[in-house]
């Protein structure tokens, strides 16, 4: 079977293509790759992490076995563990990489193999090709787990409280725990489940966790943080208020929110309200940087406090890239992946929680009241975005055609600028915008749009469906 890498890995839907046999395939290309590509400062050290879904801690312990079949040593942690931890436990042990079993947000048929790269976030795009370039290179080596750990080649460690800790001094904690916050945690039954309750135990802040439950169906949802998979959390804050509600994805490195009584906090806001938090309570300096799909709310933020903004394509190891090189605020795209100044370069969904958590403690009012603040001074944003099935083999020519045949407007605004370097995007005067661009880990089509009015959305993104109609 082919094996194409996507934007941080490998996806497949579990016993088709996402196999034992696969698995092992793709894990002794990556073995080969960091043998013969070693990084200074690093030792021959690989970290081995799993989400909760179907088979993922076999699908780990092969992994495990077959790195340590090349003379790694092994790191596997000894149960579901978020990504972020596996990533902050690369760089603070100076592995060479990381290997993290979980398709995400994905839906629950579906599991992945995620690399993390010396630095603690995604693999770069040259490294993933370079894996993959080496598939079936070498034949598959293997040893026994228990002759691994025999040979003290494989410890089995839990990698969390390092990176909890590390998260407590990232945060101003002195102050969340003082804040007696009452908030909610959904944690659509993915790996974060917990892991506010352990990070403040013993504090005045009351958490309740929702969906904590380990269920590799999710419950019937796809453990993405969107409105449509809220529901379940939405209806429980309803009769049992809270200050916040946050929310995780399946292996929890993106983040969500809900206001106390389950109205939806897009992520744009999210984004919004920590860049705000960053700026204004920790007098924060640095470049901010976005991926395209990301609210036009943060240019104007960025224009009005003086900051300079680099707008990346999808995928969060291209705003990596950025972060790595220094000197950067914020690191953010649409789907809830957040990276904050003074971490790991990857997106994070436990520290931007704490982040939002210390804006609570800073400011002392609701949530609602300084989305509203921030609306007031930039203007209305309303976003949705669609998901629609599309030949993957007509992609490249529909994008062809967008990008040589844009529309003269967006709705009544005149285009102002066309952006095709990750699919095409079409952005009016007005700065609304248009988006169409293939997902890079399933066979879909996306169609995004912002504007100022919820209807102008739903506006555009029927302008959007028309225009694949095109090719």
């Amino acid at each position: 079977m082919s094996i194409k890498f996507g934007t941080d890995g490998w996806r497949a839907v579990i016993a088709d293509g996402f196999t034992f046999a696969n698995v092992e395939r793709v894990a002794q290309a990556a073995a080969d790759y960091w043998a013969a590509n070693p990084v200074a400062g690093t030792e021959r050290r690989v970290i081995v992490g799993y989400d909760r879904r179907f088979l993922s801690d076999e699908f780990a312990r092969r992994t495990a076995a077959v790195f340590a079949g090349s003379s790694f040593q092994v790191v596997l942690t000894p149960e579901p563990t978020p990504t972020p931890s596996v990533s902050f436990a690369v760089r603070a042990q100076k592995a060479v990489g990381g290997v993290m079993i979980t398709a995400s947000h994905n839906p629950p048929v579906f599991n992945g193999f995620k690399l993390k790269s010396h630095f603690g976030g995604s693999a770069e795009l040259a490294t993933c090709q370079a894996i993959e370039s080496l598939l079936d290179r070498e034949p598959v080596k293997s040893v026994s787990l228990e002759e691994a750990a025999k040979l003290r080649q494989m410890v089995i460690k839990d990698v969390r409280p390092a990176h909890y800790n590390a998260l407590k001094k990232l945060v101003d904690f002195k102050l969340i725990s003082k804040s007696k916050l009452r908030f909610a945690h959904a944690a659509l039954f993915g790996v974060g489940a917990g892991c506010f309750d352990q990070l403040l135990s013993g504090t005045t802040c009351r958490v309740t966790t929702l969906n904590g439950q380990h269920d590799p169906l999710f419950g019937g949802i796809n453990p993405e943080p969107i409105q449509k998979n809220y529901a379940r959390s939405s209806a429980y804050l309803k009769k049992h208020p809270h200050d916040l509600c946050l929310v995780t994805d399946g292996d929890a490195d993106r983040v969500g929110a809900m206001d106390g009584r389950g109205n939806y906090l897009s992520t744009h806001q999210v984004i919004c309200l920590l860049l705000h938090h960053l700026i204004v309570n920790r007098r924060g300096r640095g470049r901010v940087v976005k991926a395209l799909t990301t609210t036009s709310m943060v240019d104007k933020m960025c224009a009005a406090h003086g900051l300079p903004l680099v707008e990346t394509g999808v995928g969060f190891k291209y705003i990596a890239a950025e972060m790595i090189k220094g000197g950067v605020l914020l690191g953010a795209e649409e789907s809830g992946g957040i990276g904050v100044p003074g971490h790991i370069p990857e997106r994070d969904g436990i520290a931007a929680g704490l982040m939002l958590l210390e804006l609570l403690a800073t400011e002392r009012i609701s949530i609602n009241k300084l989305a509203a603040a921030l609306e007031k001074q930039f203007g209305p944003h309303r976003y949705d975005r669609i998901d629609t099935h599309f030949p993957p083999e007509k992609r490249a020519a529909l994008m062809e055609f967008l990008q040589k045949n844009p529309p003269a407007r967006l709705l009544r605004s005149p285009m102002a600028e066309v952006k095709a370097y990750d699919g095409v995007k079409f952005v009016a005067e007005d700065t609304s915008w248009l988006m169409l661009r293939g997902s890079g880990t399933e066979p879909i089509l996306r169609i995004y749009a912002e504007a100022k009015s919820e209807a102008n959305v739903r506006k555009l993104l029927r302008m959007g469906v028309r225009l694949t109609r095109e090719v």
